[in-house]
């Protein structure tokens, strides 16, 4: 499968590339590179330089310009760098001109992402789901990658020159790709069974960009152990746990965070995954109101929503890690606009954002203003529950009257 950064036993030092359309601010492609450079240490890599070129569009030959490359190619020359990753999926032309420009390694974010999927796998679903992403998305920069394809096959004749050699492992890529397409199906089915037989309980499913906090919540809600660690993409099997506040038993389900310029083969093959997110009665969407670009990571997970499925459901917004919130007070005398860096947390709260119905404040970690979270979710699973269970809605009512009297 695609190279493992972290295998090797030192960190393998990368470059970092990047081109800034009219379209985009500066903040952003430093965002953007931040984000890669993130992606390339969760996969194991040092990143040591970025390049930045603007641009009206990516070079269609090599993304960037010749001089841009020229320079690149001197630098990875003197620091005996041996990878590159550009922030964009790039083509197979594209892919070829710059391998034989540079004679090194190169990646793209899409094939640096599912080697991320990859390595983060654990269960045979999970497994299955990436290796077909993998395979769908080097079918066709097989000139690259797969010349040795033949000795998985094994048998006679299997070597063959040139053009023969290509078609060859074409041919075991199909192969492969039609295997694990049959595979995931009958994985998905027993999935799906499964969900059915879940029963009628009210389903929450966590969402968000990933690295919000999502595993962190989940844990905090159902005193479970779901793997949470400091990098992009922790988990990627769906958890479902039975969750109970106070008289209200439901399903609450941790699914894999979404990101910018997700590759379109992992959506396609996580589709049982996110059909936990179709299926869900609520959505609690988590955000890192710590982050700088929260902003934008909040429409890459409404727009990748509205791809999964285009109707509208009860969502709670979730504004998780207020612990970590930082910003820098303006001084009396600055008449500069105000910017979101100079906005306290308080001030956040009486914007667009903090103004929301259903939209509260929280940090998981430390459960900062966690009892008030708990009553916007009872809330919310209330509302569908008394619908599906009407003959217990004067438990309901009776909890409510006695919590009315604290």
């Amino acid at each position: 499968m695609i190279e493992n950064l972290s295998t090797q036993q030192e960190l393998e030092k990368v470059v970092l590339v990047s081109v800034k359309t009219p379209e985009v601010t500066e903040q952003q492609v430093e965002e953007y590179l931040d984000e890669l450079a993130f992606l390339a240490e969760t996969a194991g890599a040092e990143p040591v330089k970025r390049f930045t070129q603007n641009l009206a569009m990516p070079d269609p030959k090599t993304f960037v310009g010749s001089g841009k490359l020229q320079e690149i190619v001197d630098y990875m020359k003197v620091h005996e760098v041996k990878t590159i990753i550009f922030d964009d999926e790039l083509s197979p032309s594209q892919l070829r001109n710059l391998e034989n420009n540079l004679k090194v390694l190169v990646l793209d974010r899409t094939n640096l992402i599912l080697d991320i999927f990859a390595r983060r796998a654990r269960t045979a679903h999970a497994k299955t789901q990436v290796e077909l992403a993998q395979y769908q998305y080097l079918l066709p920069r097989l000139t690259r990658m797969w010349t040795h394809l033949e000795r998985q096959r094994g048998g006679i004749g299997m070597r063959g020159p040139g053009e023969k050699e290509i078609e060859t492992d074409r041919r075991i890529i199909r192969d492969k790709i039609a295997k694990l397409k049959t595979d995931l199906k009958k994985i998905d089915k027993q999935m799906t069974t499964q969900r059915q037989n879940r029963g009628k309980l009210v389903r929450v499913a966590l969402v968000g960009y990933t690295n919000v906090g999502k595993s962190t919540l989940m844990n905090v809600m159902s005193k479970s152990e779901v793997f949470a660690e400091n990098k992009l993409f922790a988990t990627l099997d769906t958890t479902v746990r039975k969750v109970v506040i106070d008289n209200i038993p439901f399903l609450l389900a941790d699914t894999v965070g979404f990101i910018r310029k997700l590759p379109h083969h992992l959506v396609e093959s996580f589709k049982s995954t996110l059909d936990e997110v179709r299926e869900a009665d609520v959505l609690l969407h988590v955000v890192d109101v710590s982050h700088p670009g929260f902003e934008q990571q909040i429409e890459v997970v409404t727009e990748t929503l509205t791809e999964i499925d285009k109707r509208e459901k009860p969502t709670i917004l979730v504004f998780n890690k207020v612990d970590a919130y930082s910003y820098t007070p303006k001084e009396e005398d600055d008449l500069t606009p105000k910017t979101r860096d100079n906005f306290s947390l308080e001030e956040m709260k009486e914007t667009w954002m903090g103004k929301q119905d259903n939209c509260i404040f929280i940090s998981a970690k430390n459960k900062v203003n966690f009892i008030e979270f708990k009553q916007v979710l009872y809330d919310a699973v209330k509302e569908i529950h008394t619908k599906r269970f009407p003959f217990n809605d004067y438990l309901y009512q009776t909890y409510d009257d006695e919590n009315s009297d604290e």
